[in-house]
Parts: structure tokens; sequence; C-alpha cells
């Protein structure tokens, strides 16, 4: 074959072009996706259906916008250029609007959550049929399916796996939007010029293009503002700290109540009664065994709980797995916050592992350490989704089990059970399960209402003689109280949390959104 005919078969520069937009196109598709699905998980709760039902709809959008590319048929640049814009204006400020509809109309989450994953996905279904289309000019239809998907799935990956890793931890959401709707615009003016001979209006389009990266910039600039606006509005409190981990939205405020702990808009603590909740946490155990040397704390990565364990002089080493490592540094380094822990998260008694737990019982200790403990406190947040759910279940209590030393105890915060009863005792009924005596209690912080917690054990619990100075709370006259339950919290029925059926997710979710109104 004569090098004419191979310069005759490689794609011309415009073709190059378009399959690089197609790589844009595809991240910028992603990433509209996975802000919105993300979104809705922090808002509604239950991250598997959040993420299945935005995915689903989405695809079905884009279904129905390829179907809709067979109307057009004159003037395809123009219409691509015009779709690019569009895309740009709704799917960069999605996650804007969002963060906004749930603090001023709430009412208004899903229908602007849906019908805007409608209108992306539609648009975004309309792009890839309308390029491949353009395309056909340069290159031959056998090699132009497969360059195309080529380039979309690449898009796709990139975007997979920069989302939860880089965007989002260093930008926030809004403006991880806001970047892409940037990007998405910059595509539709690289169009333009690609394509200003065949373009009719070409001023009109000029124009476009220009007030849409105007206004895009200019919501990227304010982008911190509008997280002002959404989060003053949603928390109504001057917010002293607030920052998107890979793992959550963790936001800090100040008002009334002193500091309050927020993660992914839920509340964690109030400053004013927190030590009610961690005391009622920490000491039933702690003090039952006498003289504990090992304790982990497996969540719990404010430092309160360490507080707690840290007024036993027996206690020689304490282990904190924390999963965010943003949580941990925030309450070790900020001033305000540390003051709040005692600055326990600085003890050279304490070891910081920034892990999964379910990962870290799964893994054999290290050189050296038998891996048991004589008291593990286990504070998680409430299994809102399936990825905390997991840590409710009778497989993650049976390697919990397996880490408790033969005379130790461990403490599992149990949500309420007064208003989520069935959630609690779901939780009582998985640790007996997992072969564990469950000894379940409960107390009044005036922040949650009545809280519940449960002991799990080999050996009987038994009902501790003193306690340490100084706590505001708990007394030894009091203790025997909260193991007292009236009758409309006393035990019902209830099944096994596995992790094949994550039942309690879906009891959490009915229980607590009778309240919540979800």
């Amino acid at each position: 074959m004569s090098t004419t005919a191979i310069e005759a078969r490689a794609p011309s520069p415009v073709a190059v072009s378009l399959l690089a937009s197609v790589f844009v196109v595809a991240a910028c598709g992603l990433v509209y996706e996975l802000s919105a699905a993300a979104l809705s998980s922090y808002v509604l709760g239950d991250s598997v259906l959040q993420f299945s039902t935005v995915i689903g709809v989405y695809l079905f959008a884009m279904g129905v916008g390829s179907w809709l590319s067979r109307y057009f048929e004159r003037q395809l640049p123009a219409h691509f250029l015009r779709i690019e814009l569009l895309v740009a204006l709704v799917g960069g400020c999605l996650p804007a609007m969002l963060f906004l509809a749930n603090a001023y109309v709430p009412g208004a989450f899903r229908l602007l959550l849906y019908g805007g994953v409608l209108a992306v996905g539609t648009l975004v279904g309309l792009e890839i049929p309308l390029v491949m289309r353009i395309l056909r000019r340069d290159i031959q239809l056998k090699d132009l399916v497969s360059q195309v998907l080529t380039f979309d799935y690449l898009g796709a990956l990139a975007v997979s796996v920069a989302f939860p890793l880089v965007l989002v931890p260093q930008l926030g959401m809004v403006r991880t939007g806001l970047l892409f709707g940037l990007m998405n615009a910059a595509v539709g003016v690289w169009a333009l010029w690609l394509f200003r001979h065949e373009l009719r209006r070409f001023g009109a389009h000029a124009a476009a293009c220009v007030l849409t990266l105007a206004a895009l910039a200019v919501a990227f600039v304010l982008a911190e503002r509008i997280n002002s606006l959404a989060e003053d509005r949603l928390y109504q409190e001057n917010i002293v700290f607030a920052a998107s981990s890979p793992y959550q939205r963790i936001v800090v405020t100040r008002g009334n109540a002193g500091h309050r702990l927020f993660l992914n808009g839920n509340l964690q603590f109030a400053e004013r009664d927190e030590y009610r909740y961690h005391e009622a946490l920490v000491h039933p155990a702690m003090a039952a065994h006498g003289a504990p040397r090992r304790v982990a704390v497996l969540g719990g990565g404010d430092g309160m709980a360490v507080r707690e364990i840290l007024k036993y002089p027996s206690v020689e080493q304490v282990t904190l797995v924390e999963l965010d490592p943003n949580m941990t540094a925030l309450f070790r380094d900020h001033a305000q916050l540390a003051a709040l822990n005692g600055q326990s998260l600085r003890s050279p008694k304490l070891r910081i592992v920034n892990t999964d737990a379910f990962q870290w019982l799964q893994q054999p200790p290290p050189a050296g350490d038998d891996g048991f403990y004589d008291v593990i406190v286990v504070d998680f947040p409430d299994p809102t989704n399936f990825a905390i759910g997991k840590l409710y279940t009778q497989s993650f209590y049976a390697l919990l089990s397996q880490r408790l030393a033969a005379s130790g105890y461990a403490v599992v915060q149990t949500t309420s059970p007064l208003v989520a009863r069935r959630s609690f005792w779901t939780v009582v009924q998985t640790i007996e399960a997992a072969g564990l005596t469950a000894m379940p209690y409960h107390a009044h912080v005036p922040s949650f209402g009545e809280w519940g917690f449960v002991i799990a054990s080999r050996r009987p619990w038994r009902m501790p003689t003193a306690l340490p100075e100084g706590l505001r709370f708990l007394s030894p006259d009091t203790l025997p109280l909260l193991f007292d339950f009236p009758r409309d919290m006393a035990r019902v029925p209830a099944e096994v949390n596995r992790l094949s059926n994550q039942v309690l997710v879906h009891t959490y979710e009915q229980e607590w959104g009778k309240v919540s109104g979800h």
C-alpha cells in the first residue's frame, strides 16, 4: 500500500478533535451522574437505593436522547454545539441547585434531582449519536463505533477514579460540577471554531458560548458562597469548619448549643450534652472490666470516647480505628475542637489507624501483638446506608468477638430504642446470633432523645460499683436505671442483620423516615 493511501485513511484534524471531545463529554456526563447520586444519598440516605435509582434514570434518559437524535437531520454541528452548552449549564449547576434546594425548598429536592438527571441524561444521550454522524465524514463505519466507544469508556474510567479520590476532596461537590460544566462549555467553544465555516448565525453561537462560560465561571468563583448560603440555611448556626472528604461531608457549627458536628447532614454530637452520650457509651463497659489495659475504639474519630477511656489509669494503649483521616486530623489539630476532647488524640497512649474497621478486624494483628482487647468501643454513625450497615451485621460482630479478650467487653452505640425500636432490637438480636451475650441499655441525650447502647461479651456483665471521679452524668447510684426498659422500649421480635440482606438499613430508614418525613 502506498504512503498516499495510508495518509488518505488517516483521520482528519476535525475527527481527532471530536474524538477527544468524546472523552471530555463522557467524563462530564459521569461526573453529573455521580454528583447527583452522592448528593441524594447524603440527603435521603440509603446510598444503594439512591445510586441505583439515579443511575437507572440517567441511563433511561440517555436512551431517550439517543432515540430523539433521529430527528436531528441538518446542521448537525450547530445542534451539537447547542447541546454542549445546555449540558454545561444544566449538569454543571446541578450540584449547586440540589444543595440550595435541600436548604431552602426541601420538598422540591426529589423533583429537582430526578428532573435534572433526566435532562442531563437526555442531552448526553443526544451527544454521542450526533458526534458519530459528524465523524462519518472522515472515519469508515467499521472503525467509527470502536473509536467513539473507546474514548467514551476511557473518559468514564478516568472520572470514576478521580471523582472520589481527587475531585470531591479537593474541590467539593459544587466546584467539581461547575468545573466539568466549564469543560463541557469549552467543548462547545472548540466546536464553534472547528465548524465556523458551516455554522449559520455564527455571532449568535459565539455569544451563547461566551455567556455560558461567563455564567459558569462566576458560579465557580462564588462556589464557597453558594455552599455557605445552603449550609447556613440548613444548619442555622455559624459554620466553624466545612470540608468534603472521599467518605463524607464534615461540618462543624457553633451556636447556643456550643459546637455541633454533622456528617453528611446528620448530627453526631452537640457540645452541651455530648458528655451524656460519651459517658454512657464508655463507662458501663470500662468500669465493669475493672482494670482494662488495652482498648480499641472503632469509629469515634472526634476523640470524645478516647477522652473518657483515658480516665482509667490502668489503660496502657488505645487503638483508634477511624476510616476518615480528615476527622482525626481535624479533632487533633483544630484548637477549639481538640479542647473538647481534652487533647486526647495527642495522647502518647493512642495509636490511630485510618482504615475501614471491617477490614481492620479481618487483618491479622502486627507481629508481637496478640490482637486481643479488654474493651472495644464501637461508635459508628447510624446505619443509614449499606456501607455503614455492614458494620452492624452478624459477620462484623463475629469478627469483633475474635478480637475480644476472654474477660473483655465490647459496647456498641445502637440508635434510639424509642424512635427506632425494631432497629435497636435488631442489633441486639444480631449480636446474640454472633454467639455473644448482649446487655442492652439506654440514656437520655437531649440533642438525640432516648439513645441506646449494647454491651457484648462472653462472660455475664456485672454492674460496676465504682466509676471514675469527675463524671457529669453517671454515678454508681443512677447507673442501674440505664438498664431498665419501659414498656414502649421493651424488646420486640427482630431479624438478624446479615451481609446478605442488610435488613437493618431498611428497618432504620422506615422508622426514622416516619419522624423526618422522608
